[in-house]
């Protein structure tokens, strides 16, 4: 994975090759601006085939901008988005509003994704343990199982590249745990590459590649370490969430202001 601007905020000069094989999204100095306001500062960054990315960072820095641009439902001010020809992306969206009145089960809800392939439909929901649910209203399912329909919904596409916006949102750790093995058994079952916004600046997807911590620039980016397998954590939450949850640890050369740009440190 290419990232441009790295924990000591030195860009790098090379483009990405996306002739390369096994690239399926590269962002080559995306910025963004909105009423004079700067939202991204000079992004890079590339998604490959089976590669697990988490985008982190405070409300307000960018992440979802980002996505949107990386979708192609935003334009940037300048830079370039890459993808793959024919690239098939499944998208989580962080919420959807279900109008309490509007009677749509949660399989007719699926159909609208993929119509067709009801066999894939059935094993779908099997694989993300809501086959429960499919008669079911969909304006009457929980938090955490309307995540698993959104899942349900990005999987239906068979996608090359899953972007999920938030996926753990109104999720409790233990919850949080088992949808971050589902996601990662999806990747390693078919390849596919999967960017993930994260709200939680600190515990991520212990199967995380790379995390990157977004402030309208890259502010820094690394690997997450395992959670500890101290008893008293494993007694609090189980072993489960242990093996599937992970510690980003920020190592930043600067700080911000609350706007969100870079404080300058004067020296005497």
């Amino acid at each position: 994975m290419d990232i441009s601007d790295t924990s000591s905020n030195t860009p790098s000069n090379s483009s990405t090759d996306t002739n390369a094989p096994g690239i399926l999204l590269a962002a080559e100095s995306i910025n963004k601006d909105f009423a004079e306001k700067k939202i991204l500062e000079n992004i890079s960054l590339t998604i490959e085939e089976g590669q697990i990315v988490t985008l982190i960072g405070p409300n307000g820095a960018g992440k979802t901008t980002l996505v949107r641009i990386a979708l192609r439902l935003l334009q940037p001010d300048s830079g370039s988005i890459y993808h793959r020809p024919a690239l098939r992306i499944g998208y989580m969206p962080q919420r959807v509003h279900v109008e309490p009145t509007l009677p749509l089960t949660v399989n007719r809800f699926l159909q609208l994704a993929n119509r067709q392939d009801k066999a894939l439909l059935s094993n779908t929901l099997e694989d993300l343990k809501i086959g429960h649910l499919e008669d079911q209203q969909l304006a009457a399912v929980s938090g955490g199982e309307l995540q698993r329909v959104l899942l349900a919904r990005a999987l239906l596409r068979k996608p090359e590249l899953l972007i999920l916006d938030e996926p753990a949102q109104g999720v409790d750790l233990a919850g949080q745990a088992e949808l971050y093995q589902l996601i990662s058994e999806i990747s390693d079952r078919h390849g596919c590459g999967v960017l993930m916004i994260s709200h939680d600046l600190h515990l991520v997807m212990s199967s995380t590649d790379e995390v990157i911590c977004l402030n309208h620039h890259i502010c820094c980016h690394g690997k997450p370490e395992h959670v500890t397998n101290d008893p008293a954590y494993l007694n609090l939450f189980g072993a489960n969430a242990s093996q599937n949850l992970a510690v980003y640890t920020h190592h930043h050369d600067h700080d911000h202001e609350i706007g969100g740009s870079v404080k300058e440190h004067h020296h005497d």
